[in-house]
């Protein structure tokens, strides 16, 4: 962690354990060290700092790619890790930078559903992550975050302060047997598995639950 990822860090933390009574779940699911990739529901823009202030490692996020273009903004979401992509976050240099994030042993966070939902509700995934998930022989942890939308939802101007947060962090997916599949099959079954992936991992994510024993604070 630079100084600045530091910073942000640490405010996260304050903001969420004073502003939202936050609880986070079983962060000893995701690897100190290593590749991994962090899957999770998306509700709310308190979604991606929630999910790396919840662990003790730097995690790399996703990016508008134009956000990039202004010096200062684009110097500071390079400093806190982002990885820029295009509006879908399917480029292929999007791709391309997410695989050397991984392969160099760091953590990234994905949105299977790729945008925040509207109505509180899990949504589809899309293929683009299972897209990822075949390149890389990275684990999968899915994320559950609980509380998000009913603070700052979408169609929320201001957040809610003091409405409670959770992050819970589940257990790895195994997707040996698809990669291997992957690895022999024809064009078209590959796409097939792009979304199986996906669906898999929302399914995951879907499982987790909240609840109200003790929590964990790294």
């Amino acid at each position: 962690m630079n100084p600045l990822y530091i910073l942000v860090f640490v405010v996260s933390r304050l903001m969420y354990k004073f502003l939202f009574r936050w609880r986070v779940h079983n962060p000893e699911n995701v690897p100190a060290t290593g590749a991994a990739i962090l899957a999770s529901n998306h509700a709310s823009y308190l979604d991606p700092p929630l999910v790396g202030a919840g662990l003790t490692r730097a995690i790399n996020y996703l990016g508008r790619e134009s956000l990039f273009r202004f010096p200062v903004i684009g110097w500071g979401m390079r400093m806190v890790h982002a990885v820029p992509v295009d509006r879908d976050g399917g480029s292929a240099s999007g791709l391309k930078v997410i695989l050397e994030r991984l392969l160099a042993g760091g953590a990234i966070l994905l949105f299977p559903e790729g945008t925040r939902t509207s109505d509180g509700r899990l949504q589809s995934a899309r293929s683009g992550i299972g897209l990822t998930v075949i390149k890389s022989n990275a684990p999968v942890i899915p994320v559950r975050l609980f509380g998000t939308f009913e603070a700052y939802g979408r169609q929320q101007i201001l957040p809610r302060i003091f409405r409670r947060v959770q992050v819970k962090y589940g257990p790895p997916i195994d997707f040996t047997d698809l990669r291997q599949e992957a690895a022999r099959c024809s064009k078209p079954r590959l796409k097939q598995i792009y979304q199986e992936v996906a669906d898999r991992i929302m399914l995951e994510i879907g499982r987790l639950e909240p609840h109200t024993d003790k929590a964990t604070f790294p």
